[in-house]
């Protein structure tokens, strides 16, 4: 019974979900860098690595883990030097995006960036080119774009997903919702 070993099955799911896991790890480790870095490595005065660690916690992440990025963030240890990055495009009906995340090479993060908007068919802005559609709240742009056009719709959650992928990129803003004959379509 050649290919039927349970092991191997068991293998290749442990390896994606593994991956996934990997891949939220090593973006939260970056955070709690950061923010240890900017505001001390006392979780008590510092909100914003409490939130950091609590988002640890909350995706299971082990205590080791969180330890040894609170260490690299306070000069401890050895490592690279994150710094905050913002990115704003625009992408296919000229919807408004905001991107930010912590990299270590901005060359490198800004390269990938742009070629996610080129592929979408949008554009990678300058700074200040969007960040007044976002404001203080990115979660509430001035104003949204409805989009009711299933293929595009499609292709604007793509260019979501495909930044949000990326290791240097924390969060993704955008100022478009879909209209609700829509939403039925794309679930399918």
């Amino acid at each position: 019974m050649s290919g039927h070993s349970k092991w191997h099955n068991i293998k290749r799911k442990k390896e994606i979900t593994d991956a996934k896991r990997g891949k939220i790890f090593s973006k939260i480790s970056r955070l709690i860098t950061v923010a240890t870095r900017e505001k001390g490595s006392d979780i008590e005065t510092n909100p914003s690595l409490r939130l950091a660690v609590e988002k640890a916690k909350e995706a299971k992440m082990p205590k080791e883990n969180i330890d040894r990025a609170i260490l690299k963030g306070s000069g401890g240890g050895k490592g690279e030097v994150y710094e905050e990055v913002i990115y704003e495009g625009y992408g296919p009906e000229g919807v408004a995006f905001l991107v930010k995340g912590f990299t270590d090479n901005r060359n490198r993060t800004v390269a990938e960036i742009r070629l996610l908007f080129d592929r979408a068919g949008g554009s990678l802005g300058a700074t200040g080119s969007t960040a007044y559609i976002f404001g203080a709240d990115p979660e509430n742009p001035m104003f949204e774009i409805e989009v009711d056009d299933a293929k595009k719709a499609k292709d604007l959650f793509d260019l979501v997903e495909k930044l949000e992928e990326q290791d240097d990129i924390q969060e993704v803003f955008a100022n478009f919702t879909v209209s609700d004959g829509l939403e039925g379509q794309l679930q399918k």
